[in-house]
């Protein structure tokens, strides 16, 4: 019997929508076909020929249809046009043109031919074939080239296209991190043409490697969003897992140019009445790409380029400052504190930021090989390299000057190359190879960017509402960062004549790191007064160091493999119930081991060597998804995920092992007591660089140089893993339905329920619970060695997403694609920090080891989304187009606090507390507080003007970002509270995230031909 297809209507409305269709797509580079071919009577067309043509290349691949009366098809080009051909000895042909295919999609090419009755060809339309909406499996999200094209894409990014889902949250306010139904975005997976795209190692909040995406925009063909997906092909991921694969060259030239600019000028100037002043400043981006062939039908190329020259724009300044934000420091403050640095510690600490100069600079390159009807080869280069400049300590109650800012910056280069081959109409392969590597710079701008080259150290003032930083930057005065990864695939697919579809694979990832990471390598100095600075009297020095006197014996150098393997069965149950089946097994293997503490050891009775060879995870997954109706099917699945989790976590367990370093502070010698001053003849400054003056900032307390050269200091907090430690994985569980209606509305609902499973978190080893305080602290004592352990929450946190969309896409140009999401999603520890003590630290709490379940610091529980666009011709033979997105949200969650002096007063005893203000009132409970909703309106607007020659067009656009804020400044404001904590009494813990509120504008040009 011919499995059923879905009505003409329903496959016209999907073939003219542009955006979010919700297919099964895979971690992959390619699409596919699949179907079965039926006689006129239902029977097995068997032995028709399938022959399809991709039209722009002239590639061939051709099928048999079995005698079930199905065939298949793999490793086919994302996009089209492409041409199917049935040819049959018995039945009259059939000829279906104008099929295009989405990334990773498996197109169902389902056809009853007819008698031939003297009729030898019968032509169709792609949309008489099954409907693209259908036969999804899980929650997801496909975007194709036409939105990329069009939608307000201010950041030409990716982020600018994956927020039209409701479940994806962009933190526009931040980072720029994909947020997946609440989850960090550390524990997402970003792919391009097969080669992992995420941050490896875990540095930055963005979830790139890089400090913006590592590819150009123009580069892409299509993206796929997938959050649960049960196919097998899927790993290294527990939140969402990204794919996006790049254009190819054709066998006729075409290629683009673009050009957009920004300024100050170009930007809004007034928050809910405030005036705002942020400088000058120009941004400019250019680039273009080109595809061609080299051979004609057999060898293509294409390559995308682009450039940014823009500018890091900061909010804060002193009170009346006319900042966006300005804080609780007066000009007269801070001039004191400037000239003091100046005189006396001889030290220009820089002004206030407003802007700073970055670039971003990104080319991909990329050959395809039809080699012949059953192989095609492509191969890819991609190479990546920009900057940023941050702050490092951005609270509301903090303030930098320029010279503890910092440079961060990634180099990236990648080199991929995949063989696809047919080896007959039951077999075909898909092998790659790929390897990348990553210079990552983190450079204080007080030093010149080598390992221990910075010429002063930090100074941090405590003034009454204010911290005030200058010099470098503690986390930047030793900072370095490489590593590089080694991936190979081998996939098949075997096709059974009884319409089983079996999948099966090995995959393995080799990751090697280098990395140094010292804190107060040039010292960290406090004072609690600016008199006390003047005066040299410290409130502390810290510093960090090497044992041997050589920081590079900090370093940890480490790697390890990744493996997997996999096999899956893919069938008709039914004629109406498709399903899949599958077990895929995730294994480590390594040989590198932290060097062994006996200390550790001694007292805790175990060894911190641990490392993650031998952990391994099992994950089963199954998949169903039944025709209802020929308007609506029904979808769920369960499976067990995994991936995702920052290799910076293990890398603090090589580097703080106590062995080869560790850090003292001055509290033994009377440098922060008031006892002497920093000015003080007595004092030796040792360590000072050539050509430095000699004195605080430039040099160390010969005492702490000793203290720390003798190996005798008192350390730091350790790290590390947790013998017994396990993979961290989630099971997913969801249900879905699409359903199409006879007006053509496309309406798809899916609830989403995960738990957790060994979720990683940090506890603080080497202590005991005795009891509590008066006030209900659980109290400590130390047995043993302390230290910050890598291990296993025993907690199953549960999260829940239910979500649901309309599009719709009307003859007159018009098309709407809408949604609503619902999200709650749990976790034990935030873990936003690449730092153990951080991870440990800053986060609400009662008691510091707790393993407690509470809503995730990501989690958005309410968001509303809208894409519109409305293409006209106001002018003959030139298109005008319309696009919009629009969204509201609730807004992140946050937790009230005791003040760091509160909660030292009010706990007693051994505590690893440690020196934050992180600690929750007994009985409250973390982030139970949320931001306020944020509205938005971001709009394009593009203009078709005469090109130079015929088949060309020229392009003239306005992108504004933030519309809703450049119509009323009281509109589009987007308000949060740092790191998701506020001290109780704070009447308004929010603050203004000005780059995200702002209304800003980009004007550009684009020409293709």
């Amino acid at each position: 019997m011919l499995r059923k297809t879905k009505l003409t209507s329903i496959a016209l409305a999907v073939a003219m929508s542009l955006g979010m269709s919700s297919a099964a797509f895979a971690q992959t580079t390619s699409s596919g076909m699949t179907g079965q071919i039926v006689g006129p009577n239902g029977n097995p067309a068997a032995g028709t020929v399938v022959k399809v043509t991709h039209v722009p290349t002239g590639a061939v691949k051709t099928a048999t249809v079995n005698s079930a009366g199905t065939f298949n098809l793999n490793g086919l080009r994302v996009g089209g046009p492409y041409t199917i051909e049935l040819d049959s000895n018995t039945f009259a042909d059939q000829t279906i043109e104008d099929v295009y295919l989405s990334l990773g999609e498996t197109a169902p090419i389902n056809r009853a031919l007819t008698a031939e009755d003297n009729i030898e060809r019968i032509s169709v339309s792609a949309s008489q074939v099954s409907s693209l909406s259908f036969g999804k499996i899980g929650p997801g999200a496909n975007f194709d080239l036409a939105t990329l094209e069009n939608a307000p894409a201010i950041n030409r990014d990716l982020t600018d296209i994956v927020r039209i889902d409701p479940r994806i949250y962009v933190d526009e306010g931040g980072s720029g991190g994909i947020q997946c139904v609440g989850k960090s975005p550390r524990f997402n997976s970003l792919t391009v043409d097969g080669v992992r795209m995420n941050d490896l190692f875990g540095l930055n909040s963005n979830g790139y490697p890089t400090e913006r995406m590592p590819f150009s925009y123009d580069a892409i063909e299509g993206v796929a969003v997938e959050i649960a997906p049960f196919d097998v092909i899927y790993g290294g991921f527990s939140a969402c897992n990204i794919s996006a694969v790049s254009k190819t060259g054709t066998n006729e030239v075409h290629g683009s140019a673009f050009y957009d600019y920004g300024s100050n000028d170009l930007r809004g100037d007034s928050l809910e009445g405030d005036d705002i002043n942020i400088g000058d400043y120009t941004e400019k981006r250019y680039g273009f790409s080109v595809g061609a062939p080299l051979i004609k039908d057999k060898l293509f190329i294409f390559a995308a380029y682009e450039k940014l020259e823009g500018a890091n724009i900061f909010d804060r300044g002193v009170a009346g400052s006319g900042a966006i934000n300005e804080v609780a420091l007066t000009q007269t403050q801070l001039d004191e504190i400037i000239r003091i640095s100046n005189d006396l510690y001889q030290f220009d600490p820089g002004t206030v930021p407003s802007s700073l100069a970055n670039e971003d600079e990104k080319l991909l390159v990329k050959l395809d090989w039809n080699i012949n009807e059953q192989h095609r080869a492509s191969f890819t280069y991609n190479w990546n390299d920009g900057n940023n400049f941050a702050e490092s300590d951005g609270d509301s109650d903090e303030f930098e000057l320029s010279s503890h800012l910092y440079e961060r910056g990634a180099e990236l280069t990648s080199y991929s190359g995949v063989l696809y081959s047919d080896w007959n109409d039951k077999f075909s392969t898909e092998v790659r190879l790929s390897y990348t590597e990553l210079d990552n710079r983190q450079n204080s701008l007080t030093g010149d960017g080598s390992v221990g080259g910075n010429d002063f150290g930090e100074v941090k003032l405590f003034l009454d509402d204010m911290t005030v930083f200058l010099g470098s930057d503690d986390s930047r005065q030793v900072n370095d960062l490489n590593w590089d990864a080694l991936s190979m695939m081998f996939r098949g697919n075997y096709y059974l004549d009884n319409g089983h579809s079996l999948t099966f694979g090995y995959e393995s990832d080799d990751l090697e790191i280098y990395n140094i990471f010292v804190q107060h390598a040039e010292t960290s100095l406090s004072f609690d007064s600016i008199a006390d600075f003047e005066n040299g009297i410290a409130s502390d020095v810290e510093y960090g160091h090497a044992y041997s006197g050589d920081i590079n014996d900090r370093a940890a150098e480490w790697g390890y493999t990744s493996h997997s393997t996999y096999i899956q069965d893919d069938f008709y149950l039914t004629d109406d119930l498709k399903v899949i089946a599958g077990l895929r097994y995730d294994w480590i293997t390594t040989s590198d081991k932290p060097v062994e503490n006996a200390d550790f050891l001694a007292g805790n009775g175990y060894s911190n060597t641990a490392n993650l060879d031998g952990i391994s995870l099992l994950q089963p997954r199954i998949g169903l998804n039944y025709t209802l109706s020929d308007s609506t099917e029904i979808r769920g699945g369960v499976g067990l995920f995994s991936g995702g989790n920052p290799n910076v976590w293990m890398t603090n367990n090589y580097q703080n092992t106590n062995v080869t370093g560790g850090e003292v502070d001055g509290g033994d010698f009377g440098y922060d007591d008031g006892s002497r001053s920093l000015f003080d003849d007595d004092v030796v400054w040792a360590n000072v660089e050539d050509g430095a003056p000699v004195g605080p900032g430039y040099g160390v307390p010969s005492e702490l140089d000793d203290l720390l050269d003798s190996g005798a200091a008192g350390n730091f907090e350790s790290n590390n893993l947790d013998p017994d430690f396990k993979m961290p994985s989630e099971w997913k569980v969801s249900a879905g339905i699409t359903h199409v209606t006879d007006s053509d509305f496309i309406l798809n609902a899916d609830l989403l329920v995960s738990f957790t499973q060994d979720q990683a978190m940090i506890k603080y080893v080497g202590i005991d619970e005795v009891g509590f305080t008066d006030e209900g602290y659980v109290d400590y004592e130390s047995n043993g060695y302390g230290s910050l352990e890598l291990t296993n929450s025993d907690e199953v946190s549960t999260s829940y997403s239910l979500t649901g969309t309309l599009e719709k896409t009307w003859d007159n140009g018009l098309r709407l694609v809408t949604g609503y999401s619902y999200n709650h999603a749990e976790d034990v520890q935030p873990m936003t920090s690449s730092v153990a003590f951080s991870n440990y630290q800053y986060r609400a709490f009662t008691n510091p080891n707790e393993d407690v379940s509470s809503l995730s610091d990501w989690n958005i529980e309410h968001r509303f989304t809208a894409d519109f666009s409305y293409a006209i011709e106001l002018f003959a033979g030139l298109e005008t187009r319309f696009n919009m997105y629009a969204l509201a949200q609730s807004g992140r969650p946050y937790s009230f606090t005791l003040s760091q002096d509160v909660a030292n007063n009010e706990i007693f005893g051994y505590t690893p507390y440690l020196d934050s203000n992180s600690v929750l009132p007994i009985g409250a409970e973390r982030n139970d507080q949320e931001s306020d909703w944020w509205t938005k309106v971001d709009i394009a607007v593009r203009q078709e003007i005469p090109a130079f020659a015929d088949g060309h067009t020229a392009t003239v656009s306005l992108t504004i970002d933030n519309f809703t804020n450049m119509i009323n400044d009281d509109w589009g404001i987007l308000e949060e509270v740092s790191f998701n904590t506020a001290t109780i009494g704070n009447t308004s813990p929010q603050s203004r995230q000005g780059d995200a509120s702002l209304w800003e504008m980009r004007i550009g040009v684009n020409y293709r031909f």
